[in-house]
């Protein structure tokens, strides 16, 4: 877990740089899935890993917790996040609504040159070597996130802090978790020309409709999981 990251010697960093780059790999780490969902996070054992001092690594700790990817619990310490299927669904349904919202609001506040930028991206999207096989959508964060890129384009920064700092992270962490469903990474492809295309019309009423059934599709998708989950474990219970 861990042990397998790689990363420099802590002598080679200030204490500033060292707690910022420790921050960043146990991030990658969480989202990436590397990091188990559910999993405690031993400070003692972090420090000895990254040679880092707990004063470093507890601002690291407590950054990750204000990206909602880790959770205190009495007396147990930090654990990385698991959320529960309603607190899933509930996560989606704020997706929902408020990139809905961003996609109207880009209609309206996007430049021509932003747009044409985002097909640049859908377009580098198209080119990734786990979509073309089908087993996996683009990942990348931040200017090559279609999502992110919208919300941006939006103008509302209050809408841009919560969906593009607070909350951002610990949904690229399910997007991650749900992207490789059979047949969904072509669908979503495809769904996002048709939103990108509506902000390009400058229909911003159709922009948030769309972007409203994309995310609405994801939901769905995550219920189905856990209902095949539960119908799995009833099954396994059920034979033995």
């Amino acid at each position: 877990m861990l042990e397998s990251l790689e990363f420099p010697p802590a002598a080679a960093l200030d204490s500033e740089t060292l707690s910022e780059h420790v921050f960043r790999r146990i991030q990658s780490a969480i989202v990436q899935g590397h990091i188990a969902p559910g999993s405690k996070i031993s400070e003692p054992e972090l420090a000895r890993t990254y040679g880092i001092s707990r004063g470093p690594l507890r601002e690291a700790i407590h950054r990750l917790e204000g990206q909602k990817l880790l959770v205190r619990v009495p007396h147990v310490g930090a654990r990385v996040v698991s959320l529960d299927h309603r607190e899933l669904v509930e996560l989606y349904e704020i997706r929902e609504s408020l990139e809905g919202m961003a996609c109207r609001l880009a209609a309206e506040h996007m430049s021509q040159a932003e747009i044409d930028e985002l097909r640049r991206v859908l377009e580098t999207h198209e080119r990734d070597e786990a979509f073309q096989a089908g087993v996996g959508y683009y990942q990348q964060e931040g200017d090559f996130d279609f999502h992110y890129r919208i919300i941006q384009g939006s103008g509302n920064r209050t809408l841009a802090k919560l969906l593009c700092d607070e909350l951002y992270q610990l949904v690229r962490m399910y997007r991650i978790q749900f992207s490789a469903t059979p047949n969904r990474p072509h669908q979503a492809f495809a769904e996002h020309h048709r939103i990108l295309d509506a902000i390009a019309d400058r229909d911003g009423e159709l922009a948030e409709l769309l972007m409203r059934r994309h995310i609405g599709a994801s939901k769905r998708n995550i219920e189905r999981h856990f209902r095949d989950a539960t119908d799995k474990t009833a099954n396994q219970r059920g034979e033995s």
